[in-house]
């Protein structure tokens, strides 16, 4: 059974930096995407930033300058490079990976960012 494993969540001050990275255990054939999303406190879940199969990347406009996503679709695990983080970016941030036929979302467990002084 396919799962995305997270980590490198945790408390940073504002300015600071943090790596999440996700790593699939097993094989998932079909690979259209993978991305982070997270979800704010009280807020819907969002996406941050997204990594096609043919590397074509994108951002949100809030962490566009600030975030890299990295680790394409050909390699097991992705990340995402946070630097000069903000309060408003404190979330559960979540990996995802979308494959085609059958079309299929898998999710990471979740980690939690906590951007504070």
């Amino acid at each position: 059974q396919v799962q995305l494993v997270e980590s490198g969540g945790g408390l940073v001050q504002p300015g600071g930096s943090l790596t999440l990275s996700c790593k699939a255990s097993g094989g998932i054939s079909n690979i259209v995407s993978r991305a982070w999303y997270r979800q704010p406190p009280g807020k819907e879940r969002e996406l941050v930033a997204k990594i096609t199969g043919i590397g074509v990347i994108t951002y949100d406009d809030s962490v566009k300058g600030r975030f890299i996503i990295s680790g394409g679709i050909a390699e097991n695990i992705v990340y995402l490079q946070m630097n000069s983080l903000k309060p408003e970016d404190t979330a559960v941030y979540y990996c995802n990976v979308h494959r085609a036929a059958p079309s299929y979302d898998y999710w990471g467990q979740g980690a939690q960012v906590t951007v504070s002084s």
